[in-house]
């Protein structure tokens, strides 16, 4: 049986939202991000990344992570693109070359867009936003994201998917990371 182990309000939202479209049967293992805890050793802590409990599952302690009866990964993006593959049907690519294009967009959503998107968040959670420095670096990443998305955009318009003509895993996988920009 699949187990996820992450929060609902984490990355981990894509690989729920992909076994809900594949119609998986999964498990939802909550891991809280440990440093959103005051002290993820104390003995009442919830699962977190810190716990030795999950470091057994996962040593990195990254969340998202799956175990796929034995099989255990993390990274949300590449757990997508596994789940789809294993499970087939339209949600995974039907040829070599779909299955490259849905790495390409995936690595480039991950690579060019996220980055991007997460400095933002960072800068005005940490009120950097307010300095000048902070106000530049927000300015650059929002007009490099206008990029991503003209480039995006100039792409869909042919069939309004990412990949094919028929939502895939590359469509569930930049939704999830546009969604942060």
């Amino acid at each position: 049986m699949l187990t996820i182990y992450g929060v609902y309000r984490s990355r981990a939202s894509r690989n729920y939202w992909l076994a809900g479209e594949l119609g998986l049967p999964f498990e939802s293992v909550p891991v809280i991000q440990a440093y959103r805890l005051d002290d993820p050793q104390a003995a009442d802590a919830p699962l977190n990344t810190q716990s030795p409990a999950f470091l057994a599952v996962n040593p990195t302690g990254l969340i998202p992570c799956i175990d796929d009866d034995g099989f255990v990964m993390m990274e949300s993006l590449a757990i997508n693109l596994y789940l789809a593959r294993k499970h087939g049907g339209p949600l995974s690519g039907q040829t070599i070359t779909e299955e490259a294009d849905m790495l390409q967009w995936t690595m480039w959503a991950a690579t060019e867009v996220e980055p991007h998107a997460v400095k933002i968040i960072m800068l005005n959670n940490s009120k950097s936003a307010e300095s000048e420095e902070g106000r530049l670096a927000i300015r650059g990443a929002a007009r490099a994201l206008r990029t991503c998305f003209r480039r995006l955009d100039a792409h869909l318009a042919a069939t309004g998917h990412v990949v094919g003509d028929r939502f895939t895993v590359a469509d569930l996988n930049l939704a999830e990371v546009f969604r942060y920009a």
